[in-house]
């Protein structure tokens, strides 16, 4: 049976920082080329839908956590507190693999993107899985620590702000259609990346009500990737669309 190694635990956390702030180096001048910021004399080979492209991208982080938890041995049931978080995260996972691909209507996605985004969600989940399955002690009544309630309710706010902003990306567009138009409703009225704020706001959460190493550095990971973008869609909306609000912010209500 697999045992915890804290060592392991500390080494992979630091390394998820670390990258962390390798890709905020890379995508804050110069975002990463897929989407509305493809080149556009890239040519459509070694791309697969997008439906399949984001079902395969995201199951790890959902598969690897289950698959740690079968392996336990004795299984892991206790305490309440430890079960849920571990729900919690594949929880978003199961809507981002099973539900969320087969609703969008993105552009083909480049397979080295794919690659690269299995990678990371099957080194994440490993964390994650690995350190609330085998290694987090957490107190019988944690489900009432603050810390707990707090992360949880931020989680379940940036989960619902991150379906609802989703579901009126989609309704942009007809199925079929690819063309980008400005987005309408909900946070958008705010900022351009509404979806990118509440996932943000989702994984701060989860770290909060895990308080723990792992979570906060994917925390971190997670603002350093999908701030930048947020940015630069901001910048591509007002450059392209003359009628665009000016008022809107990139990703914080009224400050940025």
């Amino acid at each position: 049976s697999m045992q915890c190694f804290p060592g392991l635990v500390l080494a992979l956390s630091s390394l998820l920082g670390a990258l962390a702030l390798l890709q905020l180096s890379l995508y804050l001048r110069v975002p990463s080329r897929y989407g509305k910021h493809e080149e556009r004399l890239c040519r459509p080979r070694g791309r697969l839908p997008a439906r399949c492209a984001w079902f395969l991208q995201e199951l790890p982080s959902f598969l690897v956590p289950a698959l740690l938890l079968a392996l336990r041995s004795p299984p892991r049931l206790e305490p309440l507190g430890c079960r849920l978080l571990c729900c919690l995260f594949c929880w978003h996972y199961f809507y981002r693999t099973f539900i969320y691909p087969f609703f969008t209507r993105g552009r083909p996605f480049p397979l080295q993107l794919l690659f690269f985004g299995m990678l990371f969600c099957i080194y994440n989940g490993f964390l994650q899985g690995y350190y609330l399955i085998y290694c987090a002690e957490y107190p019988n009544d944690w489900c009432t620590d603050i810390r707990f309630t707090s992360g949880l309710l931020l989680f379940l706010l940036g989960m619902g702000i991150n379906i609802h902003s989703d579901l009126l990306l989609r309704q942009l567009r007809k199925p079929g259609e690819l063309t980008y138009k400005i987005p309408q409703g909900g946070l958008f009225t705010y900022i351009s990346g509404a979806n990118y704020f509440g996932e943000i706001v989702e994984w701060f959460g989860f770290a909060i009500a895990t308080w723990s190493l792992p979570a906060f550095a994917f925390a971190f990971f997670t603002l350093c990737c999908i701030g930048p973008r947020a940015y630069h869609h901001h910048r591509y909306y007002l450059k392209t669309f003359t009628d665009y609000p000016k008022s809107r912010k990139a990703l914080i209500p009224f400050v940025f």
